[in-house]
Order: C-alpha cells, then structure tokens, then sequence
C-alpha cells in the first residue's frame, strides 16, 4: 500500500476545486493501492471567519493553527511515498513547507487549476495582500517532480520551470450528475448561473445582455443566480441563491439554459471550464465566451455556444429560448462531449498511471 499526505486548504466537498480535481479520484486510487490522509487548513468554523470581512486578530490566530499543522505534517513526512500539494501549502507567500517537503524521500506533486501565478485575493482579505506571493508558484514547480495542471494554458507557463507535466482536465462524475426532470411548468425557460460570491463579477458582465433577453421575453424567462445569497441584480429582478453542496445537481437542474460569461484576460483564460462542465454533464445547453479551454470544450452550435459579443448573447439566447427542440438537440451533445472527454470515467486510468509511474522508482 503506498502512503500519500494531501496537503489542502479546505475541508472534503467544501472547495470546488478540490472536488473536481482530485477529491473525485481518491476511491479508485485507494481501491489501487493507494492510502491517503488529507491535511487541511481551514476546519468550517475558522473557514467562515476567515473569509468574513475584518476579525483580523482571529485571522491572526488562524494562520498560527495553519503553522502549527503544517509544521506536523513536515514532521511525518518520511512516512510517504507522495505529497500531493493542491495550490500551495500556506495561504501566505512563503514556500518553506514546499522546501521541506521536496527534501523527504517523498515524490511531490503539485497540482494547480487557475492562473494562481497572478496575483488574486479575496475582497474580505484585501488589507491581507502584502502577505501574499503569487510568484512562488514557480518555485514551487521547481520543487516538484510532477505537476497536474489543468489546461494548455497552465502547461505552458508550467514548461518554463519544470517539464514533468501531466495536463488533466476539470473532471465530473456523470455517474452522479446524471440529468434530471424539470420541475418547472415548461412554459418558463430559465437562465442559470453557477459559482461563487468571489465569481459573481464575471455573472455581472451577462447583464446587459440578459437584460435585453427579459425585456424582450417578459415572463417566458427567469433567471437563477446560484453562489451568493446575498446578491441581488436589480436589472433582472432576482435574488441570488447560495451553493449548497448537498442540493446542488438538484438546484444546477432547475436551469434551462447554462451560462458561464467571463472576460478575456489572463486569469480567465487559466480557468478549466468547469461550470460549463457541469452545465454540460446535466444536458442543459450551454454558453460560454470564447476564452481559454472553453474554446476547446465547445464546438460552436454543436455541443454548446461560444458568443462574444452582446448582440451574439442575446441571439444564442432567443435561439434556445424559442426552440424547445434545439435545448434538447444541443443539451444532449453537450452530455456526449463531458463523457467521452471531460469525465471521471475517460481520466482515471490516466490518472493512475501518473501515480503508479511516480512511485515505480521509490
């Protein structure tokens, strides 16, 4: 049985991230020789207060547990075969547990799904930023001897400090997002939105556009706004929802049509499309802007939309919304492209063959 530390941020099912890139595989790896123990850093009560504005004397207390964790997690290390590093072992600039933990016998991986080599803070951490370096991602892919990224776009800035590179996509499990009958009347399309009150600013750009759409349809649409219960869009008249693990095929399923706008710049193209996915895996018909991996996920008019412009926007969405059998038609090619190349069934084997290559020379 080989020993694997995960070293994490956060609690099981509470990141996304964390779900879709590797929380997912851990019964396969196991049921292949793999035992893992999962370090994190945020239990839910400190995960709360740390992403709540201001309390920084708690914030304070809070980093010293993270030190605290991590310094036992160096201690133990000997007793793995991997450490798997998803993002970074501190929230904070410093790289000194990555250091150490690429001095032990250990193979390291680094695992990474976003352009983290840019500089992104939490609005409630603002004042925090100083604490922050986005560059130790390079030197953290120095340290290590594998590194799983996302997308091409992350390859290519990988490449630069380390070759050893698997590109593994976002992944769902279609054995669990499997579609689900509609709940509504039939007669109201709805327009859905998934992500996080962190990601609402990319919902914010659709506006314009869904504003048109609710002007011109009326009550035919409504729209659903899942992330943050505290938002509200005064444009369209709606009241965000929050993202509860437990719900969420359910409420995802509640959408007609799936929307995932993002603007054209450098963090978004690191993104691995995974709203898009989850859409997609449900058979809901999807729009994505054509930014980053979503160009390579989406075959325009095919399996999904890619518009760019607003007018594009507003056409795609009156297509979807006046065509019951177009949903259907390109809901399902959407189904067909998560299963056949962005799916837990069509990775896992890859996978674990990193895994087993990784340790076959321990």
């Amino acid at each position: 049985m080989k020993k694997v530390l995960i070293i994490c941020l956060h609690r099981k099912d509470r990141s996304p991230g964390q779900r879709f890139r590797y929380e997912q595989y851990l019964s396969f790896l196991e049921a292949n020789g793999y035992h893992f123990d999962i370090s994190i850093l945020l239990n839910a009560k400190d995960d709360k207060a740390f992403y709540s504005k201001g309390n920084y004397f708690r914030k304070i207390i809070i980093y010293l547990k993270t030190l605290l964790i991590r310094t036992k997690d160096w201690f133990r290390m000997k007793r793995y075969d991997i450490i798997f590093i998803y993002r970074d072992a501190l929230m904070t600039g410093s790289t000194f547990f990555e250091r150490r933990f690429a001095s032990s016998k250990a193979k390291l991986i680094f695992d990474f799904d976003d352009a983290i080599w840019l500089q992104n803070v939490s609005e409630a951490n603002k004042k925090l930023a100083f604490m922050k370096n986005a560059d130790k991602t390079r030197k953290i892919i120095r340290l290590s001897d594998l590194i799983f990224v996302g997308n091409q776009y992350l390859s290519d800035y990988a490449a630069q400090f380390n070759k050893n590179i698997s590109i593994i996509p976002t992944t769902i499990d279609t054995s669990i997002y499997v579609p689900q009958k509609k709940s509504g009347d039939g007669k109201t399309i709805c327009i859905g939105w998934s992500g996080s009150f962190s990601t609402i600013q990319y919902f914010a750009t659709a506006i314009p556009a869904l504003k048109k759409i609710k002007d011109k349809f009326g009550d035919k649409v409504s729209f659903k706004i899942i992330g943050d219960k505290n938002y509200y869009c005064t444009e369209l008249e709606t009241k965000g929802d929050a993202w509860i693990a437990s719900t969420e095929i359910e409420d995802l399923s509640q959408i007609d049509i799936g929307i995932m706008p993002l603007p054209d710049d450098e963090w978004a193209k690191g993104k691995c499309g995974l709203k898009g996915l989850q859409y997609m895996a449900l058979e809901i018909p999807t729009l994505m802007s054509p930014v980053g991996v979503n160009t390579e996920i989406i075959q325009n008019g095919v399996n999904g939309y890619l518009p760019n412009t607003e007018n594009e926007w507003v056409e795609t969405l009156s297509d979807l919304i006046e065509n019951n059998g177009l949903r259907e038609r390109i809901g399902k090619a959407g189904r067909q492209t998560v299963i056949d190349k962005y799916s837990v069934l069509a990775w896992k084997q890859k996978y674990l063959d990193n895994f087993n290559k990784l340790t076959a020379t321990n």
